[in-house]
């Protein structure tokens, strides 16, 4: 198991959390994604490590970015 935390501009509420939620958990591999959006910060539980570009392209598809 990886899991790695990301930070995430632009989220503002449960139903921006529930959009990055989604499109991230799409990614194979995903096992679970915690998303906090006070902090902006997106844990994100895999069966192996995602590349960060995965992940930008499905934040980026949910209307967000992801802070390098």
């Amino acid at each position: 198991m990886a899991e790695t935390t990301y930070t995430v501009e632009g989220m503002t509420c449960g139903h921006c959390a529930t959009s990055v939620r989604e499109e991230v958990s799409e990614l194979a591999g995903v096992r679970q994604v915690d998303v906090d959006v006070e902090s902006g910060r997106v844990t994100v539980t895999s069966d192996t490590p995602l590349t960060t570009d995965a992940v930008a392209a499905a934040v980026t598809e949910a209307g967000y970015r992801l802070v390098a």
